[in-house]
Protein backbone atom coordinates (compact mmCIF):
# COMPACT_ATOMS: atom_id res chain seq x y z
CA UNK A 1 0.00 0.00 0.00
CA UNK A 2 2.89 2.36 1.30
CA UNK A 3 4.42 2.09 -2.41
CA UNK A 4 1.16 2.31 -4.11
CA UNK A 5 0.55 5.65 -2.34
CA UNK A 6 4.26 6.92 -3.56
CA UNK A 7 3.96 6.22 -6.72
CA UNK A 8 0.55 8.01 -6.64
CA UNK A 9 2.34 10.94 -5.20
CA UNK A 10 5.09 10.63 -8.07
CA UNK A 11 2.14 11.00 -11.00
CA UNK A 12 0.82 13.50 -9.30
CA UNK A 13 3.93 15.44 -8.55
CA UNK A 14 4.76 14.72 -11.79
CA UNK A 15 1.62 16.13 -13.91
CA UNK A 16 1.69 19.42 -11.30
CA UNK A 17 4.95 19.46 -13.21
CA UNK A 18 3.34 19.25 -16.55
CA UNK A 19 0.57 21.77 -15.54
CA UNK A 20 3.06 24.06 -14.33
CA UNK A 21 5.09 23.83 -17.78
CA UNK A 22 2.31 24.50 -20.14
CA UNK A 23 0.96 28.17 -18.19
CA UNK A 24 4.65 29.10 -18.16
CA UNK A 25 5.27 28.16 -21.97
CA UNK A 26 2.02 30.11 -22.52
CA UNK A 27 3.27 33.35 -20.75
CA UNK A 28 7.02 33.33 -23.02
CA UNK A 29 5.00 32.74 -26.10
CA UNK A 30 5.04 36.38 -27.14
CA UNK A 31 8.90 36.67 -26.92
CA UNK A 32 10.19 33.03 -28.72
CA UNK A 33 9.67 29.69 -28.41
CA UNK A 34 10.51 27.37 -25.32
CA UNK A 35 12.07 24.30 -25.67
CA UNK A 36 10.88 22.20 -22.61
CA UNK A 37 14.04 19.56 -22.01
CA UNK A 38 13.63 16.79 -19.07
CA UNK A 39 16.22 14.08 -18.35
CA UNK A 40 17.10 11.72 -15.34
CA UNK A 41 20.35 12.69 -14.84
CA UNK A 42 22.23 14.78 -11.74
CA UNK A 43 23.54 18.73 -12.48
CA UNK A 44 26.99 16.98 -12.42
CA UNK A 45 27.10 14.49 -14.92
CA UNK A 46 29.09 15.63 -18.34
CA UNK A 47 26.06 14.58 -20.38
CA UNK A 48 24.12 17.27 -18.49
CA UNK A 49 27.10 19.30 -19.38
CA UNK A 50 26.84 18.49 -22.93
CA UNK A 51 22.65 19.27 -22.77
CA UNK A 52 23.77 23.53 -21.46
CA UNK A 53 26.20 23.69 -24.48
CA UNK A 54 22.94 22.97 -26.64
CA UNK A 55 21.14 24.81 -24.79
CA UNK A 56 24.07 27.71 -25.42
CA UNK A 57 23.75 27.16 -28.63
CA UNK A 58 20.82 27.38 -29.74
CA UNK A 59 19.79 30.52 -27.70
CA UNK A 60 23.19 32.05 -29.48
CA UNK A 61 22.22 31.29 -32.98
CA UNK A 62 18.21 32.20 -32.81
CA UNK A 63 19.53 35.18 -30.93
CA UNK A 64 17.36 34.25 -28.06
CA UNK A 65 14.03 33.91 -30.19
CA UNK A 66 14.38 29.76 -28.94
CA UNK A 67 14.93 29.40 -25.48
CA UNK A 68 15.72 25.65 -23.66
CA UNK A 69 14.70 25.32 -19.93
CA UNK A 70 16.13 22.34 -18.58
CA UNK A 71 14.62 19.90 -16.07
CA UNK A 72 17.16 17.99 -14.78
CA UNK A 73 17.28 14.78 -11.90
CA UNK A 74 14.32 13.23 -13.21
CA UNK A 75 12.07 15.99 -12.13
CA UNK A 76 9.59 15.06 -14.96
CA UNK A 77 9.63 11.16 -14.16
CA UNK A 78 11.81 8.15 -15.44
CA UNK A 79 13.23 8.15 -18.79
CA UNK A 80 10.23 5.83 -20.13
CA UNK A 81 7.44 8.16 -18.44
CA UNK A 82 9.65 11.44 -20.31
CA UNK A 83 9.67 9.86 -23.34
CA UNK A 84 5.92 9.36 -23.40
CA UNK A 85 5.59 12.78 -22.37
CA UNK A 86 7.43 13.79 -25.69
CA UNK A 87 5.26 11.83 -27.46
CA UNK A 88 1.66 13.50 -26.80
CA UNK A 89 3.82 17.15 -27.09
CA UNK A 90 3.54 18.05 -23.42
CA UNK A 91 7.72 18.12 -23.53
CA UNK A 92 9.38 18.92 -26.00
CA UNK A 93 13.06 17.21 -25.79
CA UNK A 94 14.93 14.66 -23.82
CA UNK A 95 18.14 12.56 -23.61
CA UNK A 96 17.91 9.00 -22.84
CA UNK A 97 19.95 5.77 -22.85
CA UNK A 98 19.60 4.50 -26.67
CA UNK A 99 18.61 0.87 -24.68
CA UNK A 100 15.83 2.18 -22.50
CA UNK A 101 14.79 4.62 -26.44
CA UNK A 102 15.10 0.62 -28.23
CA UNK A 103 11.59 -0.33 -26.54
CA UNK A 104 10.00 3.11 -28.11
CA UNK A 105 12.18 2.70 -31.56
CA UNK A 106 13.05 -0.97 -32.32
CA UNK A 107 16.44 -0.04 -34.79
CA UNK A 108 17.97 1.24 -31.47
CA UNK A 109 18.48 -2.64 -29.90
CA UNK A 110 21.54 -2.73 -32.40
CA UNK A 111 23.60 -0.30 -30.00
CA UNK A 112 23.26 -2.31 -27.32
CA UNK A 113 24.78 -5.63 -28.65
CA UNK A 114 27.68 -6.52 -26.57
CA UNK A 115 30.97 -5.49 -27.97
CA UNK A 116 29.73 -4.21 -31.07
CA UNK A 117 32.41 -1.72 -31.32
CA UNK A 118 36.03 -2.47 -31.53
CA UNK A 119 37.14 0.92 -29.84
CA UNK A 120 35.34 4.63 -29.02
CA UNK A 121 36.43 5.77 -32.48
CA UNK A 122 34.81 2.98 -34.33
CA UNK A 123 32.02 3.96 -32.48
CA UNK A 124 31.62 6.96 -33.64
CA UNK A 125 32.67 6.94 -36.69
CA UNK A 126 29.36 4.93 -37.26
CA UNK A 127 27.46 7.13 -35.16
CA UNK A 128 28.08 9.80 -36.76
CA UNK A 129 28.09 8.48 -40.07
CA UNK A 130 25.09 6.89 -42.10
CA UNK A 131 24.22 4.09 -39.89
CA UNK A 132 24.04 6.60 -37.31
CA UNK A 133 21.75 8.92 -38.87
CA UNK A 134 19.71 6.48 -40.33
CA UNK A 135 18.91 5.14 -36.65
CA UNK A 136 17.96 8.82 -35.61
CA UNK A 137 15.60 9.32 -38.17
CA UNK A 138 13.72 5.96 -37.59
CA UNK A 139 12.49 7.23 -34.44
CA UNK A 140 10.00 10.10 -36.73
CA UNK A 141 7.59 7.67 -36.61
CA UNK A 142 7.03 7.23 -33.00
CA UNK A 143 6.52 10.81 -32.45
CA UNK A 144 10.80 10.76 -31.11
CA UNK A 145 13.38 12.69 -33.63
CA UNK A 146 16.92 12.09 -32.65
CA UNK A 147 19.36 14.85 -32.46
CA UNK A 148 22.72 13.49 -32.35
CA UNK A 149 24.42 10.80 -29.46
CA UNK A 150 26.19 11.93 -26.25
CA UNK A 151 28.90 9.81 -24.90
CA UNK A 152 28.25 7.30 -22.37
CA UNK A 153 31.07 5.39 -22.32
CA UNK A 154 31.43 1.94 -21.48
CA UNK A 155 28.91 -0.05 -19.45
CA UNK A 156 30.72 -2.41 -16.90
CA UNK A 157 30.06 -4.78 -13.96
CA UNK A 158 30.40 -3.73 -10.16
CA UNK A 159 28.85 -5.85 -7.00
CA UNK A 160 29.20 -5.12 -3.07
CA UNK A 161 30.73 -8.13 -1.70
CA UNK A 162 31.97 -10.72 -4.23
CA UNK A 163 34.49 -9.77 -7.33
CA UNK A 164 34.01 -10.13 -10.97
CA UNK A 165 37.39 -11.44 -12.34
CA UNK A 166 35.63 -13.69 -15.50
CA UNK A 167 32.21 -14.80 -16.75
CA UNK A 168 31.78 -17.66 -13.91
CA UNK A 169 31.82 -15.39 -10.80
CA UNK A 170 28.52 -13.77 -12.05
CA UNK A 171 26.94 -17.17 -11.43
CA UNK A 172 24.36 -16.50 -8.85
CA UNK A 173 24.69 -12.87 -8.49
CA UNK A 174 21.67 -10.56 -8.81
CA UNK A 175 22.29 -7.73 -11.20
CA UNK A 176 20.62 -5.00 -11.83
CA UNK A 177 19.92 -3.99 -15.57
CA UNK A 178 18.22 -1.18 -17.41
CA UNK A 179 14.38 -2.53 -18.24
CA UNK A 180 15.75 -3.34 -21.79
CA UNK A 181 15.72 -7.11 -22.96
CA UNK A 182 19.54 -6.75 -24.98
CA UNK A 183 20.79 -6.03 -21.19
CA UNK A 184 18.57 -8.67 -19.96
CA UNK A 185 19.86 -11.34 -22.50
CA UNK A 186 23.72 -10.39 -22.06
CA UNK A 187 23.77 -10.84 -18.35
CA UNK A 188 21.73 -14.34 -18.49
CA UNK A 189 24.07 -15.72 -21.04
CA UNK A 190 27.27 -14.73 -18.76
CA UNK A 191 25.45 -16.44 -15.91
CA UNK A 192 24.14 -13.92 -14.16
CA UNK A 193 20.27 -13.09 -12.45
CA UNK A 194 19.10 -10.04 -14.47
CA UNK A 195 17.03 -8.21 -12.37
CA UNK A 196 15.26 -5.01 -14.30
CA UNK A 197 15.18 -1.80 -11.44
CA UNK A 198 14.65 1.46 -11.69
CA UNK A 199 17.86 3.07 -11.40
CA UNK A 200 16.55 5.75 -8.46
CA UNK A 201 15.82 2.18 -6.46
CA UNK A 202 19.40 1.10 -7.62
CA UNK A 203 21.68 2.61 -4.19
CA UNK A 204 18.79 1.38 -1.37
CA UNK A 205 18.47 -2.44 -3.71
CA UNK A 206 22.47 -2.61 -3.68
CA UNK A 207 22.39 -1.14 0.30
CA UNK A 208 19.56 -4.23 1.54
CA UNK A 209 21.26 -7.13 -0.52
CA UNK A 210 18.03 -7.02 -3.26
CA UNK A 211 20.83 -7.09 -6.05
CA UNK A 212 24.36 -7.99 -5.47
CA UNK A 213 25.29 -5.88 -8.09
CA UNK A 214 24.93 -3.39 -11.31
CA UNK A 215 26.88 -2.40 -14.45
CA UNK A 216 27.52 1.45 -15.61
CA UNK A 217 30.12 3.44 -16.92
CA UNK A 218 32.62 5.38 -14.56
CA UNK A 219 30.48 8.77 -14.24
CA UNK A 220 27.69 7.09 -13.53
CA UNK A 221 28.81 4.73 -10.97
CA UNK A 222 30.36 7.94 -8.65
CA UNK A 223 27.59 10.52 -9.42
CA UNK A 224 25.06 7.98 -8.09
CA UNK A 225 27.47 7.46 -5.15
CA UNK A 226 27.42 3.56 -5.71
CA UNK A 227 30.90 3.31 -5.07
CA UNK A 228 30.34 3.83 -1.69
CA UNK A 229 28.55 0.53 -1.24
CA UNK A 230 30.47 -1.42 -4.08
CA UNK A 231 33.99 -3.03 -3.31
CA UNK A 232 34.27 -3.83 -7.10
CA UNK A 233 34.40 -2.39 -10.28
CA UNK A 234 35.11 -4.97 -13.21
CA UNK A 235 36.02 -2.91 -16.29
CA UNK A 236 34.86 -5.69 -18.84
CA UNK A 237 33.66 -2.87 -20.96
CA UNK A 238 30.70 -5.28 -22.53
CA UNK A 239 28.64 -2.36 -24.14
CA UNK A 240 29.13 1.03 -24.96
CA UNK A 241 25.13 2.24 -25.66
CA UNK A 242 25.38 6.18 -26.13
CA UNK A 243 22.88 8.35 -24.57
CA UNK A 244 20.16 10.30 -27.55
CA UNK A 245 19.04 13.75 -27.24
CA UNK A 246 16.22 13.47 -28.84
CA UNK A 247 13.26 16.08 -29.74
CA UNK A 248 9.37 15.32 -30.05
CA UNK A 249 7.76 15.75 -33.65
CA UNK A 250 5.04 17.60 -32.22
CA UNK A 251 7.13 20.52 -31.66
CA UNK A 252 10.07 19.83 -34.47
CA UNK A 253 6.66 20.21 -36.72
CA UNK A 254 6.09 23.55 -35.19
CA UNK A 255 9.36 24.63 -36.08
CA UNK A 256 10.36 27.06 -39.24
CA UNK A 257 13.28 25.28 -41.80
CA UNK A 258 15.42 27.83 -40.44
CA UNK A 259 14.65 26.72 -37.13
CA UNK A 260 15.00 23.21 -37.49
CA UNK A 261 18.67 24.18 -38.83
CA UNK A 262 19.79 25.60 -35.52
CA UNK A 263 18.33 23.05 -33.15
CA UNK A 264 20.29 20.44 -35.51
CA UNK A 265 23.83 22.39 -35.37
CA UNK A 266 22.90 23.25 -31.78
CA UNK A 267 23.13 18.97 -31.10
CA UNK A 268 25.99 18.79 -33.74
CA UNK A 269 28.00 21.33 -31.57
CA UNK A 270 27.15 19.88 -28.40
CA UNK A 271 27.55 16.62 -29.40
CA UNK A 272 31.56 17.13 -29.53
CA UNK A 273 31.55 18.88 -26.32
CA UNK A 274 30.06 16.44 -24.72
CA UNK A 275 33.18 13.85 -25.50
CA UNK A 276 35.64 16.16 -23.85
CA UNK A 277 33.32 16.47 -20.67
CA UNK A 278 32.99 12.70 -21.54
CA UNK A 279 36.81 12.04 -21.08
CA UNK A 280 37.15 14.23 -17.98
CA UNK A 281 34.37 13.11 -16.24
CA UNK A 282 35.77 9.35 -16.29
CA UNK A 283 39.52 10.41 -15.15
CA UNK A 284 38.36 12.03 -12.21
CA UNK A 285 35.35 9.38 -11.55
CA UNK A 286 38.35 6.74 -11.75
CA UNK A 287 39.90 8.46 -9.32
CA UNK A 288 37.49 9.14 -6.95
CA UNK A 289 36.51 5.12 -6.83
CA UNK A 290 39.95 4.27 -6.24
CA UNK A 291 40.57 6.67 -3.03
CA UNK A 292 37.05 5.39 -1.89
CA UNK A 293 38.99 2.22 -2.04
CA UNK A 294 36.73 0.04 -4.64
CA UNK A 295 39.01 -2.33 -6.31
CA UNK A 296 39.65 -1.89 -9.89
CA UNK A 297 39.78 -5.10 -11.95
CA UNK A 298 40.75 -5.27 -15.69
CA UNK A 299 39.94 -8.50 -16.73
CA UNK A 300 40.12 -10.66 -19.74
CA UNK A 301 37.30 -8.87 -22.47
CA UNK A 302 38.02 -11.54 -24.60
CA UNK A 303 36.30 -14.24 -22.20
CA UNK A 304 33.00 -12.30 -21.34
CA UNK A 305 32.50 -11.84 -25.11
CA UNK A 306 32.76 -15.08 -26.26
CA UNK A 307 30.05 -15.88 -23.18
CA UNK A 308 27.93 -13.32 -24.54
CA UNK A 309 27.93 -14.39 -28.19
CA UNK A 310 24.70 -15.91 -28.20
CA UNK A 311 23.10 -12.57 -27.41
CA UNK A 312 24.09 -11.84 -31.03
CA UNK A 313 22.57 -14.97 -32.05
CA UNK A 314 19.45 -14.41 -30.98
CA UNK A 315 19.31 -10.91 -31.86
CA UNK A 316 19.56 -11.65 -35.12
CA UNK A 317 17.10 -14.36 -35.31
CA UNK A 318 14.56 -11.92 -33.79
CA UNK A 319 14.96 -9.37 -36.44
CA UNK A 320 16.77 -10.62 -39.57
CA UNK A 321 16.50 -7.19 -41.25
CA UNK A 322 19.15 -5.86 -38.92
CA UNK A 323 21.76 -8.34 -39.25
CA UNK A 324 22.84 -6.83 -42.77
CA UNK A 325 23.19 -3.92 -40.49
CA UNK A 326 25.09 -5.71 -37.52
CA UNK A 327 27.46 -7.00 -40.31
CA UNK A 328 27.99 -3.76 -42.08
CA UNK A 329 28.88 -2.11 -38.26
CA UNK A 330 31.22 -4.90 -37.71
CA UNK A 331 33.29 -4.32 -40.73
CA UNK A 332 33.53 -0.97 -40.99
Amino acid sequence: MKNNKNKHMKYKLILFTILFISVASCKKEAAGKVLYLGHTLPQTHPVHKGILEFQKALEAKSKGSLKVKIFPDAQLGSEREVLELLQIGSVAATKVSAATLSNFVPEYHLLGIPYLFRDKDHQFDVLEGEIGKSILEKGSKFWLRGLCYYDAGSRSFYTSEKAIRTPDDLKGLKIRVMNNQMAINMVNSMGGSATPLAYGELYTAIQQGVVDGAENNPPSFVSSNHYEISKYYTLDQHSTVPDVLLIGTKFWDKLSEEEKIWVQEAADESAQAQKKFWNESVNESMKIAKAAGVEIIIPEKSLFAEKSKSVVEEFVKEFPEMAPIVNQIKNK
